[in-house]
């Protein structure tokens, strides 16, 4: 992971701007400043279609191992996945949109 690349990005990316990974469905997430708090990155979780692209307008945002922690443990839950075989069951079928957008990719 090149730290140079990251600290680039910080410096010149758009706010909300997204950076491509080497891995798909993870991204670099600018966040902009927010009062006292500076410009940080992020890492945002958002599953991607056959061309890279997010699926999602948002994805899961990451701002530290110990959330990503926290997380773990809550996917790890099998009530998770009853759960949403639940909802799957109850919900409508939903139309997914093709997206084709191609940018820079930071390899980690």
């Amino acid at each position: 992971m090149s730290e140079e690349k990251l600290s680039s990005f910080l410096k010149a990316g758009q706010d909300w701007g997204r950076l491509k990974t080497s891995v798909p469905g993870i991204f670099i997430l600018k966040m902009p400043p927010y009062k006292a708090s500076p410009a940080r990155l992020a890492v945002e979780l958002n599953p991607t279609d056959e061309a890279g692209a997010p699926t999602r307008r948002r994805g899961l945002v990451l701002r530290s191992v110990e959330e990503l922690e926290e997380y773990n443990a809550l996917l790890k839950d099998e009530r998770l996945s009853s759960l949403l075989r639940s909802i799957e069951g109850v919900n409508p079928p939903g139309a997914k949109k093709p997206s084709a957008k191609r940018g820079e990719v930071l390899k980690i």
